[in-house]
């Protein structure tokens, strides 16, 4: 057999069925999709343009640009984040793969609120760790006794997503404090992911987990606040121990990270997103209240996606009833143990965000 053994454990993302029956549809209703529907602001594409004219193409240092380095670590300080060290990564899912591959070995046990980002997962079974699961439904709020009844002797870290992929749900500073009581007294690493740190709708800024713990691996990008999706960058900090090796790690996998991005971004981190952050507050209110009626459905602080539970508690079946009626959305087993939701992005247009929410009525 020439397929390694690590694969045994990875099938298919559950998603591949919905979308070989949504390749049949034409000109679709397309609430599925997980990126930003505006494009990366001007002034920081003209960055990235100046910097590939000025010849800046090369190979870069594996940890990352020092200026790029020196701006994140700023960045992070000034929200009160606590780090020893900061990396430059392919992305957020370059950061956790190195995560992954610097820090679990076979056998060892990784907390994971459900509903979670499908990839935490497949990266844990690829390292032979085991991934478990703890249930937020149905407020997407942390309990601790639910907490502490997934804990072992095995556990090694735990993940915290906030604003969360699927359900946009943003975890109080209550449950955070409680994460990190239980992390310090097992000794813990909590794992960060904060991609979806610049859409937050009811309040200032969020609390995160890096601000509240020490022992904190915080993972940042450029993918959703300022739309970079295809330019693949993001950064981890966290205790200086675990970033040397997963520097160690990227020189052996990604080698380096693009360059003129690396420039791009430090004009990112200038650029104010808060007009792109009001107007998807709008569309979440637009989605929220277009649902409330005939759904069971949580009102979403953060990120650009709404997890209602729908009628009938089958996702996949419902899913494959608004495929019938040209409208493209994810079973929400895709991102959960769990078949009885649905996830939607309203990073769409608002005249599409309106069809949308009419066909999701008819057929509830």
């Amino acid at each position: 057999m020439l397929i390694s053994d690590r694969l045994s454990r990875i099938k298919p993302s559950g998603v591949r069925r919905i979308f070989d029956l949504a390749r049949q549809m034409k000109n679709p209703i397309n609430l599925s999709i997980g990126e930003p529907d505006f494009d990366i602001p001007e002034p920081v594409k003209e960055e990235g343009i100046e910097w590939i004219r000025k010849g800046f193409n090369k190979y870069t240092p594996t940890q990352g640009i020092p200026e790029l380095r020196e701006k994140i670590s700023l960045h992070l300080r000034n929200k009160g984040v606590q780090f020893e060290e900061v990396m430059v990564t392919a992305g957020v899912t370059g950061g956790l793969l190195l995560a992954s591959l610097a820090l679990i070995n076979p056998g060892d046990e990784i907390l994971i609120p459900d509903p979670y980002f499908v990839m935490y997962e497949y990266q844990i079974l690829l390292m032979g760790g085991t991934p478990v699961f703890i249930d937020t439904y149905p407020d997407f709020r942390l309990r601790e006794e639910e907490l502490s009844r997934k804990l072992s002797k095995k556990t090694k870290f735990i993940v915290i997503n906030s604003p969360n992929n699927p359900s946009g749900a943003v975890l109080p500073k209550e449950d955070l404090l409680m994460v990190k009581r239980i992390a310090r007294e097992r000794d813990l690493l909590v794992l960060s992911d904060d991609i979806y740190d610049n859409f937050i709708f009811d309040q200032p800024a969020c609390a995160c987990m890096g601000q509240l713990y020490e022992k904190t691996l915080t993972l940042g990008g450029f993918s959703k606040g300022w739309a970079m999706t295809g330019w693949r960058l993001g950064y981890v900090a966290g205790p200086r121990e675990i970033i040397q090796q997963m520097i160690t790690l990227q020189q052996y996998t990604f080698s380096s990270v693009p360059s003129f991005v690396q420039k791009a971004a430090i004009k990112a981190l200038d650029y104010n997103v808060d007009g792109y952050i009001s107007e998807y507050k709008k569309k979440r209110d637009l989605i929220y209240e277009g649902l409330k009626e005939k759904f069971q459905v949580q009102k979403p602080g953060g990120a650009f996606y709404i997890f209602p539970e729908v009628p009938g508690l089958n996702g996949e079946a419902f899913v494959e009833k608004a495929i019938g009626q040209n409208l493209f959305i994810i079973p929400g087993s895709v991102f959960s143990k769990r078949n009885t939701h649905v996830r939607i992005s309203f990073a769409a247009p608002e005249e599409r965000l309106l069809r949308g929410i009419e066909v999701l009525n008819r057929i509830a």
